[in-house]
């Protein structure tokens, strides 16, 4: 009995063993709704014999309750598991599968084929080798297809199978085939692809999947599986690259050991090889290489490793350790391509999160070049980036990071933007190269600094930013409040809304994206002020959130006093001083807050002024007692 439990031992170590290095290839399934990507993959999943008997029962039963014609397994769901997708019909997540053949190991993502959820298969694509594009043989090549492979394009997958599904819905028509092959090459010719191999199969009844159809005798090309399995995939690409290393986390257990710990994303490192460590520039020799295994004389890309140096380096998570002769550029201004991913749309001048790697920094989109045309690949003219819109900007930061060009370093070069506000990941994009004006700006050095023009004048530097909706009182009570600053001696300048649309902004409209670049511009100028030594009062609407943080963002903690001139929208209508809101429920003004735009109140103000109950010296008098509590100016009398 022992000696079958050792057979029985051996036979499975055996497995796990050739299992283990076995080649591992990641791909996903795109394309158009209902092109029959998920039926592909339960299909895949069901001929590699990856399904448990539990499984197969519960197929059964869910083809039957779904109504699965005749004796035909419904494929789709095994990998639709959201409610919402078995009563739709549709893909909304990411769904990843494991499977493996004798030849390979596989992981599939089945990325969603709707319009309203691309940033999902964006998600999909970006750790794949392999796109496989679904096309439904009945309707050909559509939006959504051109799309996808614009996409799949642009995240670096060069090797794509184009699936001509539902072959057995058009009688197997070779004509039929041949169209959508032409079609489809007509479009594809500049994306860049490597290699496009097209197969006519139906995953619903198995044709071409596995084996070979009797239904299409004129097709003598690979089976998808077939493809899979043989698909050269350049797996010494990035061991050929340059060194990279991004730091995810410094190891410090104890004070005997510090190492930093992460995944080589390209090249070979070597116990002994000197680094450079980026942005820094500084440079060191790797002393080990320390795994959980025990340590190891070299690693590749794709190791996770911990490094050890042979000198004491300041090394934080986010930077970037690389090859002494080739080390990535350092910038913080770029052209890059954005892939937009959210339902409010990305207007230039706003602040978000940019992460590279593991670095995250503030970052602005500062000029959209254009938006791309998915459909006939056309450059567009773009204010903004709508939900799924693809467009080239120019991208600032507040500081350098490295970095490399996407199409060299998919890990170095990929990034995605964060709202500030929610945290959610609102885009994704590709660095192309640094902007030259990056390396030749710098910061020029001056010895009369903020606090000295602030104590020439014996005052502190502030901002006083009065936001409401228009005919709130704003520039009533910041124009009184400046008179009264001035009869004490202080040292002010009032910055209004409309005399700044006057002279700095007036190319500006009033758009949302033209409002971000107003108060953009207005923030910089109070930034230059209140290091001038000033005490700045502004008056603008200023209707949005993130606009409002961002000008905060901009002076140090303690400099930025919002003060909410809170007046209710029917009480501000009335007043309607200069006959706005008459010309805005006419419709002969567009885009104006309260109306047809939105305003974002502040939920924590420094100081939240009741209009309906003060008159404007009674808001005065608040908001210079204010001023008197949070000391922002100790010495006012």
């Amino acid at each position: 009995m022992a000696h079958v439990s050792d057979l029985i031992a051996t036979d499975i170590s055996a497995y796990l063993k050739s299992h283990e290095h076995k080649s591992l290839l990641r791909f996903i399934t795109c394309g158009s709704v209902d092109d029959g990507k998920s039926t592909l993959i339960g299909r895949l999943l069901y001929e590699s014999k990856m399904l448990f008997e539990d499984q197969m029962e519960a197929l059964e039963a869910d083809s039957k309750k779904m109504g699965t014609q005749g004796e035909q397994l419904d494929f789709a769901l095994l990998v639709d598991g959201l409610t919402a997708e078995r009563e739709q019909g549709i893909t909304i997540d990411v769904a990843y599968r494991f499977f493996s053949t004798d030849v390979r190991k596989f992981i599939v993502a089945d990325t969603p084929g709707h319009e309203q959820y691309t940033r999902n298969m964006v998600t999909g694509a970006s750790t794949a080798d392999v796109a496989i594009l679904m096309i439904d043989a009945r309707k050909g090549v559509l939006t959504q297809t051109r799309r996808h492979s614009y996409l799949v394009s642009l995240i670096g997958i060069r090797n794509v199978a184009v699936a001509i599904n539902k072959m057995d819905l058009v009688d197997y028509s070779e004509k039929t085939f041949k169209a959508i092959v032409e079609d489809y090459m007509a479009f594809a010719k500049d994306l860049g692809f490597g290699n496009i191999t097209f197969i006519p199969m139906s995953a619903f009844k198995g044709d071409n999947i596995t084996a070979p159809s009797e239904n299409t005798p004129w097709y003598h090309g690979t089976t998808l599986m077939g493809y899979l399995e043989t698909v050269q995939i350049d797996e010494e690409r990035l061991q050929k690259l340059s060194f990279r290393m991004p730091v995810q986390w410094v190891n410090r257990p104890n004070l005997d050991f510090r190492g930093f710990a992460g995944t080589i994303s390209s090249g070979i490192i070597k116990a002994g090889d000197p680094i450079r460590i980026q942005p820094s520039g500084r440079t060191s020799t790797i002393a080990r290489i320390v795994t959980s295994d025990g340590d190891l004389e070299h690693a590749v890309a794709g190791q996770s490793v911990t490094l050890t140096l042979a000198d004491e380096v300041d090394i934080s998570r986010g930077d970037v350790l690389s090859g002494v002769d080739a080390p990535p550029e350092c910038a913080d201004q770029f052209e890059a391509t954005i892939v937009w991913m959210h339902d409010e749309p990305m207007l230039p001048g706003r602040n978000y999160l940019l992460k590279i790697g593991a670095r995250t920094v503030n970052a602005q989109v500062t000029h959209i070049k254009y938006q791309v045309d998915v459909n006939s690949m056309e450059h567009l003219a773009a204010t903004q980036l709508a939900l799924n819109a693809i467009g080239v900007c120019n991208i600032s930061i507040d500081r350098q990071v490295p970095f490399d060009p996407y199409t060299e370093n998919r890990d170095t070069g990929g990034f995605i933007l964060i709202d500030r506000l929610t945290n959610n990941t609102v885009g994704a994009g590709m660095l192309h190269f640094a902007l030259r004006r990056s390396q030749n700006i710098h910061l020029q050095h001056v010895d009369v600094d903020k606090a000295a023009r602030s104590g020439i004048k014996n005052q502190k530097a502030c901002v006083l930013w009065f936001t409401g909706l228009s005919g709130a009182g704003k520039s009533a009570i910041a124009n009184n409040l400046e008179k009264r600053l001035h009869a004490m001696g202080r040292h002010t300048y009032l910055l209004d809304g409309d005399n700044v649309r006057h002279g700095l902004n007036k190319d500006l409209g009033f758009t949302d994206a033209d409002r971000v670049e107003n108060i953009r511009r207005v923030s910089e100028v109070c930034k230059l002020m209140v290091d001038a030594g000033l005490i700045v009062i502004t008056a603008f609407i200023s209707p949005f959130t993130a606009e409002r943080r961002m000008a905060r963002s901009l002076l140090e903690e303690g400099e930025f006093f919002e003060v909410f001139v809170d007046t209710p929208l029917d009480v501000a209508e009335q007043r309607d001083p200069k006959g706005l809101y008459k010309k805005a429920r006419k419709g002969e003004l567009k885009h104006f807050t309260g109306i047809n735009s939105p305003y974002e109140a502040p939920k924590n103000p420094e100081l939240r002024l009741e209009t309906t109950k003060l008159t404007i010296e009674g808001a005065t008098d608040a908001v210079i007692e204010a001023l008197r509590q949070r000391g922002i100016l100790p010495d006012l009398n």
